[in-house]
C-alpha cells in the first residue's frame, strides 16, 4: 500500500506506468516464446522428426535432434498437447481457452478492464503446449491474453480505475503483440482498432499501447535478435494495371475469409454443444488437427517458415492452396475445439498463400504485368486478416513491419480496402463492439456527449406553458381560484410588468394551507423564492441535467438570453431524457 502510494505521487507516474507494462509484456513474451521454441524441439523434433522451416528472422533454438521423420507421432501429437492444455486451462482459469485476443475484447468493453491475475501464467503455458505440439494457431492471441492480464494486474494493484484499468489492459495488448511479431508501432495501433468493427480507434490507448509497445519490442530484441520477423526481396510498385490482379486478389481473399470464419465458428459452436467433459474438447481437436498434418504436415503449428518460402516463391501452387485451405481446418479445428492459440499468425499463413497462389497464376497469365508473385504474398498477408478482423490500418502496418516491405504500401491499401469493404458481415473477433456508442467503455461518455450537443433551443417546442401567479396575490384567493383548480405543480411568480421574480411549488404551500390566519396577511411573493433556477436556450441538455439535480427538480423555467426575466415556458425533465432518447436513436440509425 506504502508503495503505491509512493508511485501515485511521482511526477509522470503514467509514464512510468506504460513503462512497467512493456517490461512485463517483453518479458512474458520473451518467457513464452522460449516455451513454444523448447516445446517444438520436444514434441515435434524429438519425438516426431518433423523441423518446420522457420521464418528469416528466428531460427532453430536447437540443433537438430536426429530423429527421422514419423508421420504416425504427428498423427496424435496434437491431440496430446490439446489433452495437456485443456486439463491446466479447464482446471484453473476456463477463460484463457480459445484465441485470446477475443477475451481481451471482452474485458475492455464488459469487465471494465479486469482480468484474474492468474490468466497470463495459465495462458503462457496452455498456448504453448496446444502450439508447439502441433495445433495450428498464432502467437498474438495468447501474446494479447498475457499482456493484457500483465496490464489488469498492475492496474488493479495500484488502485487505478476502471477507465485507467482499461488502458492499461490495451497498453498491454499492444505490447505483448508489437514485441512478439517486433512489429511495435502495428502493436500499437492493432490494440485501439481491434476493439471496434467500424473503422474506429480509441484515441486513448494509442500513446500508452505506442509507449508500452517500443519498450517491450526492445527487451524481446535484446533478448531474441533484432530484425524483421520475415525476409522480403525488395519488391516494388511501378505497374498500375498490376492493381487488376490486386483487386482480383482482394476478392479471393474475402471469399476466403468468409469460410475461415464460418468454418471456424462453426466448429466451435459443434464443440461447445458437446455434453463432454469439457477438457477433452481440445484433444478431440487435436486429432482432427493430427489427421490433416498425417497428409499435410506444412499446416501444423505456425506454419510462419512456409509464409517465408512463398515470398521467396519457393512452393508449387497446388502446394500453395493446399497450404491455405488445409490451414483454415487445421486452425477450425486447434483453437475452435477449446485449444489455445491465436488466429492472427494463421491468418498470416492463410492469406501468404493464397496470395502467392493468385501471384503465380496471374504470372503465368500476363508474364510482363506480374513480375513478381512473391509480392502477392506480402499484400495477401495483409487483405486476408483484413477481411477477417476488421483492423485494415493495423494490419498493413503489420505485414509491412514483419516484412520489412515498405514498398508495396499502395497495393496493400487498395487490397486491405477492398476486403474490409466486402467483410462487413463478419468477423473471427466476435466481442468486437460495432463502436463507441455500443461499448460499455464509452457508455457515460456518450452520454455527456450527446447532451452536450443538444441545446434547449431545439426543445422549445415542448415548453409547457404555465398560469404565472402575480406577485402580490393573496394567499387566499391563491388557495381558492387557483390550487382548487388546477394540477400544476411549479408557479412562476411575476411582477406587473410580467417579469419572472420568484417561483415555488406545489409542496412549499401544503405547510401553510389550512392556516387561515394568514390567509389575508401573505401574499405569493412572500412564498417564492428568489433564487430561481432556470435555463436558457442557448444552454445545452447536459447543463439542464444537472440543475434539474440540483434540488431533485422535475420543471425549470425557460427564460431569454438577453432577458433572464423573460419567461417563456417551463421546461419538463421527462421531455428532456425522451428526447435525448430520440436522438440517440437517430444516431444509431445513421451509424448503424
Amino acid at each position: 500500500m506504502e508503495i503505491r502510494k509512493i508511485i501515485n505521487k511521482i511526477p509522470g507516474k503514467w509514464f512510468l506506468y506504460y513503462i512497467l507494462v512493456g517490461v512485463i509484456a517483453g518479458l512474458g513474451a520473451i518467457t513464452f516464446h522460449y516455451l513454444c521454441h523448447i516445446g517444438q524441439y520436444i514434441f515435434l523434433d524429438k519425438i516426431a522428426g518433423y523441423r518446420p522451416p522457420p521464418p528469416a528472422g528466428e531460427e532453430h533454438m536447437f540443433p537438430p535432434s536426429g530423429t527421422p521423420f514419423n508421420r504416425w507421432a504427428l498423427l496424435f501429437l496434437p491431440a496430446f498437447g490439446g489433452l495437456l492444455s485443456g486439463l491446466i486451462v479447464y482446471k484453473f482459469a476456463p477463460e484463457a481457452e480459445g484465441h485470446g485476443t477475443d477475451a481481451a475484447i471482452e474485458a475492455y468493453h464488459e469487465k471494465g478492464g479486469f482480468v484474474r491475475g492468474r490468466i497470463p501464467i495459465i495462458k503462457t503455458i496452455a498456448s504453448a503446449l496446444t502450439l508447439s505440439s502441433g495445433g495450428s494457431g498464432g502467437r498474438e492471441g495468447p501474446i494479447a491474453q498475457i499482456g493484457a492480464g500483465f496490464g489488469s494486474f498492475l492496474a488493479t494493484k495500484l488502485g487505478l480505475s476502471e477507465r485507467e484499468r482499461r488502458i492499461m489492459l490495451a497498453a498491454g495488448v499492444g505490447a505483448g503483440i508489437g514485441s512478439i511479431f517486433r512489429a511495435p508501432l502495428a502493436g500499437a495501433l492493432f490494440a485501439s482498432e481491434v476493439l471496434y468493427r467500424d473503422p474506429e480507434f480509441e484515441s486513448d490507448v494509442l500513446i500508452p499501447a505506442g509507449i508500452s509497445s517500443v519498450i517491450a519490442y526492445c527487451l524481446f530484441c535484446l533478448v531474441c535478435g533484432w530484425g524483421s520477423l520475415f525476409s522480403s526481396p525488395d519488391f516494388v510498385f511501378t505497374n498500375p494495371l498490376e492493381l487488376i490482379p490486386y483487386t482480383i486478389l482482394a476478392f479471393v481473399l474475402v471469399g476466403a475469409g468468409y469460410i475461415y470464419v464460418k468454418c471456424f465458428y462453426g466448429v466451435h459452436n459443434f464443440f461447445k454443444s458437446l455434453n463432454i467433459i469439457p477438457h477433452v474438447k481440445p484433444a478431440i481437436g487435436g486429432l482432427l488437427t493430427g489427421i490433416i498434418g498425417f497428409f499435410l504436415p506444412q499446416t501444423l503449428s505456425f506454419g510462419y517458415g512456409y509464409a517465408q518460402l512463398a515470398i521467396q516463391n519457393q512452393l508449387p501452387l497446388n502446394i500453395l492452396l493446399f497450404i491455405a485451405f488445409g490451414k483454415i481446418l487445421t486452425t477450425s479445428f486447434s483453437i475452435g475445439s477449446g485449444g489455445s492459440g491465436g488466429v492472427f499468425g494463421p491468418s498470416i499463413v492463410i492469406g501468404g498463400a493464397l496470395g502467392g497462389a493468385v501471384g503465380n497464376i496471374f504470372n503465368m497469365i500476363m508474364p510482363n504485368i506480374v513480375t513478381q508473385p512473391g509480392a502477392y504474398v506480402v499484400v495477401g498477408m495483409a487483405g486476408f486478416f483484413a477481411s477477417v478482423s476488421n483492423a485494415p490500418i493495423s494490419t498493413i502496418m503489420f505485414v509491412s513491419e514483419m516484412t520489412g516491405s515498405y514498398h508495396l504500401f499502395l497495393p496493400s491499401l487498395l487490397v486491405c480496402s477492398l476486403s474490409y469493404l466486402f467483410s462487413q458481415g463478419w468477423t473471427i473477433y466476435i466481442k468486437q463492439v460495432k463502436n463507441k456508442l455500443e461499448s460499455e467503455a464509452h457508455r457515460g461518455e456518450f452520454f455527456i456527449d450527446v447532451l452536450a450537443a443538444i441545446k434547449v433551443k431545439e426543445l422549445l417546442p415542448y415548453l409547457r406553458k404555465v398560469q404565472t401567479i402575480p406577485e402580490d396575490m393573496p394567499f387566499e384567493e391563491f388557495k381558492h381560484k387557483v390550487f382548487t383548480r388546477t394540477d400544476q405543480q411549479y408557479f412562476p411568480v411575476v411582477d406587473k410588468e410580467n417579469k419572472l421574480t420568484g417561483i415555488f411549488s406545489i409542496n412549499d404551500v401544503r405547510s401553510v394551507l389550512f392556516d387561515d390566519e394568514i390567509d389575508n396577511i401573505v401574499v405569493m411573493k412572500d412564498i417564492a423564492t428568489k433564487d430561481i433556477i432556470y435555463t436558457t436556450p442557448s444552454e445545452d441538455l447536459n447543463q439542464v441535467l444537472k440543475k434539474f439535480t440540483i434540488k431533485n427538480l422535475n420543471r425549470i423555467p425557460v427564460v431569454k438570453d438577453d432577458d433572464r426575466r423573460e419567461l417563456i415556458g417551463m421546461l419538463d425533465r421527462k421531455e428532456v431524457i425522451e428526447y435525448y432518447n430520440r436522438r440517440v436513436e437517430e444516431l444509431k440509425q445513421e451509424r448503424g
